[in-house]
């Protein structure tokens, strides 16, 4: 870098309102396209490929939203830094019964019968309406963070573009063979009319109690029927028992007939406790015995004809109930399976909406869950119930309307995933999940339990299925329609401009070509977890617009998706599962899964609780910047976090007021120093070598994490530089900064110029107004933007990890100083004459005098010459550690340490071996002892892992005198700052004081003029002195400032 300006930094303020420099940013990013830029400057270089998870915006955005567009933000931004193309567009998932149950309830509908009498069509352009409602929260949210992303081509899953691509890939499965129409037992919500999907059942899991009964079932048949015996099953749906067809036990199990003074039952031996006391086994018979045996049914309302028998199944367990299992084939998967290989019929007594058939007795027209407080009272007055408990369990709940879900039969359209298993765990495998436990736990699980994709929806607002049929049912000449024009040309008119959705499409016929009757299509749409699964191409118009071809092999798959860790049964899953069915390839490479947002007490966040926080508030409240860092830095990404206000304004005045404050000094003294930099760093002095070191090492650690995703690591490296510059180059450097030493202001803006492009990621708005305020001022060929800017790259021959290890001890020595002036109650400001410290003489001559400046000490020595002399050691055993390591010989150990020679044994477990051996054959450590340590009169020392520091406490009148000066300067200083001058203006000072304060003027008048630029200094007895009660410490000194007038 060479500057091209040869003008100085122009001060920064010390203070810095986030929120309203944030603004000002937005306005500069927004007037020159800096986003615009960002993406075109890096055209025709190796792309890097982010899908953006789309949000439905028929509801306001969350905090929470925030936190997985701050991580989509932070990596694209890096990548983009490293030189690569970073295309990223916004889009937003528009269909499903999220928008469809909004709409409902904005219209005042209970279900499926009012939305067509209301009409599909007028309902579909509500549902259109309802989508858009809150788009301009969410842009205006992510504007306001930051977040980059291309909303002029954000893509909607509701536009024509959109679905013909989806049709598209369904084409593709049906192809295959995968997509194909079964009669099976699946998750039904009743209120919402339709199908779920396994991925949207995990979402809606809650916690209900449901009365759990054991039925008796009269034996009707074979040697139990001669005994009076009933079969006692177990269920915690009584109101399936209106439907049963059948009795399943495992073949392999041992049932036995137990008998008491009333009652013979058959149960599985492993479950006779659940009889209670009083039954006596007399019987006892393997469960393939019992195949074909019948029994009466409890209620015989149904016509359910050549059943009622016992049926063999494998799946039937003896962990817990009786091991005799009731079966309904049309609401269990299981029982229809098993029911199926017997020939049974499958009898539905319950309709779509959920409530039972009204032709029948007691339960007519009854919820199915409200129908088991009647069904229970009737198997009481029967005589059938044996007894009842209730039964807290996790049951499932349709994930948006919260309705009961039904297991229940009917035709739907389904997607073998089953016949993919082995190629998803295979892309699996090689994806990088963050965090790992993730692929093999809930992932992989997920995966290795699959089952098969229900993919159909009996709804409106979603995207049509494409298949049409002949009213005849010929299925073989079933078609599956892959775009506007495929349907065109089957139809023989020009459909290219039709809305492709219910209930335009619905109007659309096809010919037979094997009876030339009417194909219509099949009234179902789909799951909205495919529109957003469907996303790498789908957005593109793949592959039906020119160009969507090229795009797509350049951006697929992704190197980077990230959402809620929920996401796993949901996107994560639906965008590898398409992407292994339609291209044999997973959609990413690398997911990060993020934990949920809490409030700071750890509670979810909800309206009713009153703790929400809403995004565009807290922005303005503490600075989107401030909040960014708080969600990358604060903890691990995929671990639960707790947001407040305390937390994030923390987290301000750590870093990001230190790196600030750090940029001001810089620009304030260099412009008192007319300074330029010249990019040329000297390196003479070791703090300037130290922190060019460290700032080397630290680009080495943040580019590594950001590659690994790792935001909290590269957060914590960063905050830690922060504080290596601020904290001790730039306060251990003043004097140098005081002087204008060039050499130094040079290495403290080649910092801050790193750092600020280290940053520039993960805080883009703090670090665009240091680049554009202080950066580029003084060097015009520094790109227009922060992020126009190019990574930092690190130069390893800077990094000096010897000179980087000995500041680091020179900083641990003087923080044990500063605790063993602590233990003696004399302030830092108080020079002393001596210290005493271990390993001081290995230290180069500069870093022993920043030891001796920071302790305040006029001469430093090594505590070897007279170390043993300054501490009385006591040592005691600790139960605790050595009763766990030498059990029943603690007692024999406490004797020797109690023999030991105490200084010796401190001395041998704080060196590098780090232990002592006692009787020749008891280790012990550090841990293992109680140690005491008591200063010699006159000392105060300080020990941590084998180092230690020793300040002798003598103080003459002298040490004292130079006391009074450092007080003296620090009081007027102070007073410098709260009346407003600048750090270069001089003064005149009038003061009074008492006789210390006069002996500190006569002893170093020049001094204390030179450090404050006091050009006269004048004692002035009409000042007067405070009176009353004071610190005991305070100064007896009062002062008076005028500042020189040139």
């Amino acid at each position: 870098m060479s500057a091209a300006h040869s003008e100085s930094y122009q001060p920064l303020p010390t203070h810095v309102d986030l929120p309203a420099m944030e603004r000002e940013i937005l306005g500069f990013w927004n007037q020159n396209h800096i986003f615009d830029k960002s993406i075109s400057a890096r055209e025709g270089a190796k792309t890097w490929t982010f899908y953006e998870g789309p949000p439905t915006a028929n509801g306001l955005p969350g905090t929470h939203h925030i936190e997985a567009r701050v991580f989509k933000d932070v990596f694209p931004r890096f990548h983009t830094m490293k030189g690569r193309y970073v295309p990223r567009r916004a889009g937003w998932d528009c269909h499903g019964l999220p928008v469809e149950l909004a709409v409902e309830k904005e219209l005042g509908f209970t279900g499926k019968q009012d939305i067509e009498k209301y009409g599909v069509a007028q309902f579909n352009q509500k549902c259109r309406e309802s989508v858009l409602r809150h788009v301009d929260a969410f842009t205006e949210m992510t504007e306001r963070m930051g977040f980059w992303v291309d909303f002029d081509k954000a893509y909607w899953t509701m536009s024509s573009e959109y679905v013909e691509s989806v049709w598209w890939s369904l084409a593709q499965i049906w192809k295959k063979g995968l997509l194909v129409q079964d009669h099976r037992v699946a998750p039904y919500c009743p209120r919402c009319g339709t199908g779920l999907s396994d991925h949207e059942l995990a979402q809606g899991y809650e916690n209900i109690t449901d009365p759990s009964v054991y039925v008796k079932f009269p034996i009707t048949s074979g040697p139990l029927q001669k005994v009076g015996a009933s079969f006692l099953v177990w269920t915690t749906t009584p109101w399936t028992l209106v439907s049963n067809t059948a009795i399943a036990v495992h073949p392999e199990v041992s049932y036995v007939l137990a008998e008491s003074e009333n009652e013979k039952l058959v149960v599985a031996e492993d479950l006779l406790s659940a009889l209670g006391d009083g039954f006596t086994v007399t019987q006892k018979f393997q469960g393939r015995e019992l195949e074909h045996t019948t029994y009466a049914r409890p209620f015989t309302w149904l016509e359910i004809p050549d059943a009622h028998f016992v049926v063999l199944a494998e799946y039937v367990t003896t962990t817990d109930g009786t091991g005799l299992v009731h079966q309904s084939p049309a609401f269990g998967a299981d029982d229809l399976q098993v029911c199926r290989k017997y020939n049974l019929p499958v009898v539905n007594p319950i309709l779509g909406d959920g409530t039972f058939d009204k032709t029948l007795p007691i339960v007519a027209g009854m919820f199915f869950k409200e129908a088991d407080k009647p069904l229970v009272r009737e198997l009481k007055a029967s005589g059938a119930l044996f007894k009842q408990q209730s039964y807290e369990h996790s049951y499932p709940h349709c994930w948006r309307c919260h309705t009961p879900l039904m297991y229940y039969a009917q035709p739907s359209w389904y997607i073998r995933t089953t016949a993919i298993k082995s190629a998803l765990l295979r892309e699996n495998e090689g994806t990088n999940w963050h965090p790992g436990t993730i692929k093999t736990g809930r992932y992989g699980d997920w995966l290795e339990n699959n089952i098969e994709w229900a993919l159909s929806r009996n709804r409106y607002w979603g995207t049509p299925l494409p298949i049409w049929r002949c009213e005849n049912d010929h299925p073989e000449n079933m078609l599956c329609v892959e775009s506007l024009a495929e349907l065109s040309t089957l139809a023989g008119k020009d459909y290219s401009s039709l809305d492709p959705h219910r209930p335009f499409v619905d109007d659309v016929t096809l010919v037979c070509r094997k009876c030339s009757g009417i194909m219509r299509r099949v009234p179902e749409v789909i799951d909205c977890w495919y529109d957003s699964g469907a996303m790498p191409f789908a957005q593109l118009g793949y592959p039906h617009k020119p160009g969507s071809q090229e795009e797509f092999a350049q951006t697929y798959p992704a190197d980077f998706i990230c959402e809620a860790i929920d996401q796993t049964r949901g996107w994560f899953y639906t965008l590898m599962t398409i992407g292994t069915l339609v291209f044999e390839k997973s959609s990413y490479k690398t997911v990060l899964c993020l934990g949920h947002i809490l409030d700071k007490d750890g509670r979810k966040m909800s309206k009713h609780l009153g703790n929400v926080l809403e995004p565009i508030p807290l922005m303005d409240r503490h600075g989107a910047d401030a909040v960014r860092w708080f969600m990358l830095a604060a903890g691990s990404p995929w671990s639960a976090r707790r947001v407040g206000h305390d937390a994030i304004s923390e987290v301000i005045r750590k870093s990001l007021l230190t790196y600030w404050n750090t940029v001001s000094f810089l620009t304030l003294y260099g412009s008192v120093a007319n300074f330029v930099p010249t990019g040329k760093l000297a390196l003479n002095h070791s703090l300037d070598r130290w922190i060019v070191a460290e700032l080397n090492q630290t680009i080495a650690t943040v580019d590594q994490a950001l590659s690994d995703f790792d935001s909290q690591e590269a957060g914590r490296v960063l905050a830690a530089f922060i504080d290596d510059l601020s904290n001790w180059y730039v306060r251990r450097s003043r004097r140098r900064f005081w002087d204008g030493e060039s050499a130094a202001l040079e290495t403290l803006h080649h910092c801050i110029e790193k750092l600020t492009l280290l940053m520039a990621p993960m805080v883009p708005f703090i670090t665009e107004q240091v680049w554009q305020k202080v950066l580029r001022p003084v060097d015009a060929t520094l790109p227009e933007s922060v992020h126009l800017a190019d990574f930092p790259e690190v130069n390893n021959s800077l990094i000096d990890s010897t000179l980087m290890n000995k500041v680091a001890t020179t900083r641990r020595i003087v923080e044990l100083g500063r605790a063993a002036r602590a233990s003696s109650q004399i302030k830092i400001r108080q020079p002393l004459g001596r210290a005493l410290v271990a390993g001081y003489s290995l230290l180069d001559q500069e870093l022993q005098e920043q030891i001796s400046e920071e302790l305040n000490v006029h001469r430093i020595e090594d505590i070897s010459q007279v170390g043993s002399e300054l501490v009385t050691y006591s040592v005691k055993a600790n139960f605790r550690s050595l009763g766990a390591k030498y059990g029943s010989a603690v007692q024999e150990v406490a004797k020797l340490i109690a023999a030991s020679n105490p200084g010796e044994l401190v001395r041998a477990v704080r060196t590098e071996s780090a232990s002592a051996l006692l009787g020749g054959k008891f280790e012990v450590s550090s841990d293992d002892l109680v140690i005491t340590e008591t200063p010699k009169s006159g000392w105060a020392v300080a020990t941590h892992d084998g180092e230690s520091v020793a300040l002798d406490l003598t103080l003459t009148a002298d040490l004292i005198t130079e006391g009074y000066v450092r007080e003296v300067i620090r009081v007027i200083q102070e007073e410098r700052k709260r009346s407003g001058f600048h750090v270069s203006d001089r003064i005149h000072l009038q003061w009074n004081g008492d006789s210390e304060v006069a002996k500190a003027f006569e002893r170093s008048s020049a001094e204390i003029g030179q450090e404050v630029l006091a050009v006269s200094i004048t004692r002035e007895l009409s000042l007067a002195l405070p009176q009353g009660e004071s610190d005991e410490d305070a100064l007896a000194f009062v002062v008076s400032l005028e500042r020189v007038v040139n």
